[in-house]
């Protein structure tokens, strides 16, 4: 069974932040620049302090006609952040997502940040799972 340490062997470590203190238009360019979903908000120690992500966005800037570049990103980041271990598998880190409403996870431990999971990540993991053990079971049953 695939774990989240699995994932981010294969995809990489790099995870894309934003100051809690730049402008959401900052965020936004930063998004933009990336190709990514939401950026891991972090304060002036770097420490993880929210989650700002395109829905964010959506919802508590175009949707209530604020002005990106002079809001914060701490008044509309997400401030409770959900995150997984390493040694968390797939469909545990599936679960999470589900019963939080998130697409993205950051991943921790010890208050140390070793990467960002993100939907996408952890549906491509599950197939790949489930195509292995296809050829598996295929390759079990022509043998018999």
């Amino acid at each position: 069974m695939k774990t989240i340490k699995d994932i981010l062997q294969e995809k990489g470590s790099e995870v894309f932040t934003i100051n809690q203190n730049e402008t959401v238009f900052a965020a936004l360019t930063r998004l933009a620049e990336k190709n990514a979903g939401a950026l891991l908000v972090i304060d002036d120690q770097d420490d993880v302090v929210g989650l700002l992500s395109e829905r964010d966005y959506a919802r508590k800037v175009i949707l209530k006609g604020v002005f990106s570049k002079s809001t914060l990103v701490k008044n509309i980041m997400e401030k409770q952040v959900h995150y997984v271990h390493p040694e968390n598998s797939v469909d545990e880190s599936m679960s999470l997502m589900t019963e939080k409403c998130t697409r993205h996870l950051p991943v921790m431990v010890n208050g140390s940040l070793l990467g960002l999971v993100s939907i996408g990540d952890l549906v491509k993991a599950a197939i790949q799972e489930k195509e292995f053990l296809i050829k598996q079971l295929t390759s079990y049953i022509k043998a018999g």
